[in-house]
């Protein structure tokens, strides 16, 4: 199926959220690295590529390993305007598209999104005239395409979609764990962008690593169906058999990713009725072991006083609850709070669960984690 955009249904996505980092050197990229996944995406015929204004480095990252050694017609870009972040003014939120240009050096966007808009943020984004200042950028043919990336109720979504049907798509988060999820809403989000006729963007498909290493029941479901196929490649597959997908976002960190992504998606197939029973199966499991479902984007670490590294610190509490493996967790959480703040140092200032698009109890998580780790 070909979309308005041009782009066939099931097409990867390359996020540029989680790249590579030097090994000697954690702060900085590993650009060459970087390039040669670039390459790779591009030789296999895939052509978008996501990133987004508070992604740290990611945007001058794209322009160095991507813009400045390719022709522009090749490669599309997806990048974001957050207006809800850290205290941002009216003025601070709109001048990101032009810092957003200059880092890229792209020109122009192909996509453009207003950035996680849910439940608790949607308004600021009305007070700031962003919708307006957005479509302004496309009548200056800046942009080609303005849509929005959501984490709210599916109540919100229909409301923005009916108010805003300048939005000509809508990122989604989408997995086969959270399709069914009383807070994250994925199926139902999904139906309701189908019904206004919006080509949809997915993010999560692999819930931030997760499914890409799942617990071992779900692991020995995957294992016996088809041996020789990535965990991945199942969570991939899944919101890409769905009718409507534009893009299916996978933040690849390694070329071995790269390789394995590009692979089965090449020469796209849907799932077939027996493999949709395996992913059945799977979410069965799943449910029989109840986790913390962060998946790790880090937007609440960014403003936290006490530089608490929470989406680790939950890691290690996943480690636990998933496998018993205490030994394995309290590595985990020792690594975490080396260098950042323990769990009990927390002062409950709630920065982080007003960023969190999961909308975590993130205070209450901590306190938990204080508990089995420090107690």
């Amino acid at each position: 199926m070909i979309n308005k955009f041009g782009n066939e249904s099931g097409k990867l996505g390359f996020g540029l959220m989680r790249l590579p980092r030097l090994a000697d050197n954690p702060e900085e990229f590993d650009k060459e690295q970087i390039k040669q996944m670039v390459d790779k995406f591009l030789d296999a015929g895939f052509t978008y590529f996501d990133t987004a204004f508070v992604y740290t480095g990611s945007e001058a990252v794209m322009k160095e390993c991507l813009v400045d050694r390719h022709p522009r017609s090749t490669y599309t870009i997806a990048t974001k305007l957050n207006a809800a972040m850290g205290g941002v003014t009216e003025e601070e939120a709109k001048k990101e598209f032009e810092i957003s240009l200059e880092r890229t050096g792209a020109g122009y966007f192909d996509y453009y999104l207003l950035h996680a808009l849910g439940d608790g943020n949607y308004k600021k984004y009305e007070d700031y005239g962003i919708w307006e200042f957005v479509k302004k950028k496309k009548a200056e043919g800046k942009i080609r395409h303005m849509g929005f990336s959501f984490h709210g109720s599916p109540e919100l979504l229909e409301r923005l979609l009916t108010e805003h049907p300048e939005a000509e798509f809508v990122q989604l988060q989408i997995n086969y764990a959270d399709w069914e999820d009383e807070s994250v809403q994925s199926r139902r989000n999904y139906e309701i962008a189908r019904r206004f006729g919006k080509p949809i963007v997915v993010m999560e498909p692999v819930k931030g690593g997760t499914l890409a290493n799942p617990i071992p029941a779900v692991k020995k479901i995957f294992d016996e169906a088809d041996p020789g196929a990535s965990y991945a490649s199942w969570a991939i597959r899944f919101v890409a058999s769905h009718e409507g997908i534009l893009a299916v976002l996978s933040g690849m960190s390694t070329i071995e990713q790269v390789e394995d992504n590009t692979s089965y998606m090449k020469e796209f197939k849907p799932l077939t009725e027996e493999e949709e029973e395996v992913i059945r199966k799977a979410q069965e499991a799943l449910r029989a072991v109840e986790l913390i479902p962060c998946t790790a984007c880090r937007y609440c670490t960014e403003g936290c006083p006490m530089e608490i590294s929470i989406p680790d610190i939950l890691a290690a509490q996943n480690k636990i609850l998933a496998l018993n493996d205490v030994r394995r967790g309290n590595r985990m959480y020792e690594e975490a709070t080396k260098e950042h703040g323990k769990a009990s140092d927390c002062i409950q200032c709630g920065q982080c669960e007003s960023v969190c698009p999961q909308g975590l109890p993130i205070i209450e998580l901590l306190k938990n984690a204080a508990v089995t780790f420090e107690s």
